[in-house]
């Protein structure tokens, strides 16, 4: 590695970065509060607090929530699309879903409001033949008209533009010439697959936060350079790679969920090396919960996101399931008389009542504080906290009392509330999949992950508990971790053995260079290239694909198909030989590899000694307060042994040992928790 290593995460509530020195000789961490008006704001305070010389910075990988809060709060920009006559209202009709499954209610707004949406006489069927030509005066007046309207983002979306984009292209050709800016998305660049809802979203969402990327990446791009940094600024992708901020504007819709996919990656990283294949990922922050299974060593990927209700992203992404339950999830009496935390959150500013700016709502943070398990004093980015007994009181007025309870008990109610949220969304990505949690460990990270782990293990009898070196910090890890990435993906719909393996070599060798072409312009120093190959493939008359991988040069149809079978009876328990094969994709990865670090640089230095409280306090658990040691998580050395109840303090999170739990540090400074029985 040529200079230091950093990645930035920016979550609702903090900031984490983290920088590695090259070789893995030394690292830095630092944690201060996330700036919701302008994320910048935050990533330049935590380069300041890291005291990192930006000179001498090899790589900057930087992990963002722009553009995917800015779908779920409805705060992108004015968008316009321009589409096949008879198909402008495809966005809204999607897939005859529901908001709500139960009754006629609920409501659905697109991301383009209808005015906006116009159509233009065109249709390219479905082998790519062309039915209706292009009416190009149509085209430019649309764009006209949409530019006059103050739409600030274009999309060009024709029907069946994956088989044939000649439409799109020219369509694209001449509404540039008549468009303000360079906000124009064109369908098919974004996604070349079957499936019009689908690929009609990822376009739309696309459009719609792009001006919002392109302007945050260009002040962020600029205040780095401004400050020393002449290397290029890379964006995590929601696929657990990375791109260039140029590539990551171009395509805004590949960074959604950027943050959570980096700290997938890092857990999967950690996990590989403390022994760990099998994981449940549990990522809770100030705002969100964000969980990831973790199979063999590797996180599973998902082929589509819906990131709210009837928005899908249907790019390559780590497989998150996202609830709104973390740190600042405020607790609250519904009009039926019980409590609920969350999803609605303190952020971080005011935040929770605990952090002295203004709060007034009780949170999982202060029910956390209130129980003990939070330092008062010691809490990253505040200054001025509040008193313990004033929040205790608060959470007595405002959930105690409706309930009946005291303040501590008030506290304790909404911790199991929260608790219980927590566990439903990792059987979520567990059982509701037909695997069992008793087969994994918890990987516990983000700011508040430790501070409920053990207890969320035990709730779900989950026997083991990994909490890596820095819980905070690991998605800032992960962006370190991650290599370039570009994806590829071309419908075919043809039945496989009609299929030319030397024209489907052909399709596959021109995405591969693509790919190569992209990671060169990237202009980013890379270990080697590394280029996998897939095929989706179905039987005709089903619906869900099977995804194989697949060899370039020499794709044999016959030797893929019988794959695709010993594949298929190997997953479902079924032989469909009698049935045709059908390839309905092919897809192509293109990797540039970096320089890996490993989690041993996270070593605690200090010698083996016994675990000697810094101090104790008293802290509840279940119905008592116990007199619980408090230690640094500094302080503890490679093989030492701490038994609960205990809390172990650091920079950037807590970790609770609860009675009857006990941990071991291994080799590379993760706590190794064995939950056991509750005490």
């Amino acid at each position: 590695m040529a200079g230091w290593q950093v990645g930035v995460d920016v979550g609702g509530t903090f900031t984490d970065i983290m920088a590695v020195e090259p070789g893995g000789a030394a690292f830095r961490v630092a944690k201060v509060p996330s700036s919701p008006g302008d994320q910048s704001v935050g990533v330049i305070s935590g380069l300041k607090a890291l005291g990192l010389d930006l000179a001498e910075v090899g790589a900057f990988v930087h992990g963002t929530t722009v553009g995917t809060n800015a779908v779920l709060e409805r705060k992108g920009v004015r968008c316009g699309l321009i589409t096949t006559r008879g198909f402008r209202d495809m966005l809204e009709l999607g897939r005859r879903t529901r908001p709500q499954l139960y009754g006629l209610t609920g409501s659905f707004e697109a991301i383009i409001p209808r005015e906006l949406r116009l159509e233009v006489p065109e249709r390219i069927g479905a082998a790519g033949q062309v039915i209706v030509a292009l009416d190009e005066d149509a085209v430019r007046d649309a764009a006209e008209r949409l530019a006059a309207s103050g739409v600030e983002a274009l999309v060009i979306h024709f029907l069946h533009s994956y088989a044939n984009p000649d439409h799109e292209l020219r369509a694209a050709e001449i509404a540039r010439q008549v468009w303000p800016n360079r906000f124009v998305t064109v369908g098919h660049e974004i996604l070349r697959e079957v499936r019009e809802f689908e690929r009609g979203s990822t376009a739309a969402v696309n459009a719609y936060i792009q001006p919002l990327m392109w302007r945050y990446l260009s002040r962020l791009g600029d205040e780095l350079k401004r400050n020393g940094m002449t290397k290029t600024l890379l964006v995590m992708q929601g696929n657990a790679g990375t791109m260039t901020a140029t590539s990551a504007a171009d395509h805004a819709a590949q960074t959604v969920m950027s943050g959570p996919a980096a700290g997938a990656l890092a857990a999967a990283r950690i996990g590989n090396e403390a022994g760990f294949r099998n994981l449940i990922a549990c990522d809770m922050g100030g705002t969100s919960f964000d969980v990831s299974l973790i199979k063999g060593g590797e996180p599973a990927l998902s082929a589509e996101k819906d990131i709210a209700y009837g928005v899908p992203v249907r790019v390559p992404m780590i497989d998150i399931h996202t609830i709104g339950a973390g740190g600042g999830s405020i607790a609250r009496i519904d009009k039926a008389g019980l409590l609920q935390v969350g999803p609605e959150s303190a952020g971080s500013w005011p935040g929770p009542i605990c952090y002295g700016r203004g709060g007034t709502e009780p949170t999982v943070t202060d029910a956390n504080l209130v129980l003990g398990r939070l330092d008062p004093q010691a809490m990253p980015g505040v200054e001025a906290p509040v008193a313990t007994e004033e929040v205790r009181e608060i959470i007595r007025r405002r959930i105690g009392e409706p309930l009946g309870l005291d303040g501590d008990a008030a506290a304790a109610a909404i911790l199991a509330v929260a608790t219980h949220h927590l566990a439903g969304a990792i059987r979520l990505v567990s059982i509701e999949r037909g695997e069992d949690p008793r087969d994994y460990a918890i990987f516990a990270f983000g700011g508040a992950g430790a501070l409920h782990a053990t207890a969320l293990a035990r709730e779900l009898g989950i026997p083991k508990v990994l909490v890596p070196r820095f819980p905070g910090a690991t998605s800032a890890l992960g962006c370190i971790l991650a290599d370039l990435r570009h994806d590829f993906v071309r419908t075919i719909g043809r039945p496989l053995l009609d299929c030319d393996g030397r024209a489907i070599d052909a399709i596959l060798a021109e995405q591969r260079a693509q790919g190569e072409a992209l990671v060169a312009e990237d202009g980013v120093p890379v270990s080697g290239v590394v280029v996998r190959h897939e095929a989706d493939l179905l039987f005709r008359g089903q619906s869900h694909v099977f995804r194989i991988p697949v060899e370039s040069p020499g794709f044999d149809p016959e030797r893929v198909l019988a794959r695709f079978h010993d594949l298929y009876r190997a997953r479902f328990d079924i032989d469909l030989g009698e049935m045709r094969a059908v390839l309905t994709n092919l897809r192509t990865t293109v990797l540039g590899t970096r320089q890996t670090v490993s989690a041993a640089i996270f070593a605690p230095a200090v010698e083996a000694r016994e675990a000697a409280p810094d101090r104790r306090r008293p802290v509840q658990f279940g119905d008592r307060r116990w007199d619980t040691p408090i230690l640094r998580r500094e302080h503890l050395a490679v093989g030492q042994e701490v038994r609960g109840p205990a809390i172990i303090e650091q920079m950037d999170a807590t970790t609770v040992l609860d009675p009857g739990a006990a941990l071991v540090v291994d080799s590379n400074g993760n706590l190794v928790i064995t939950v056991g029985a509750a005490s």
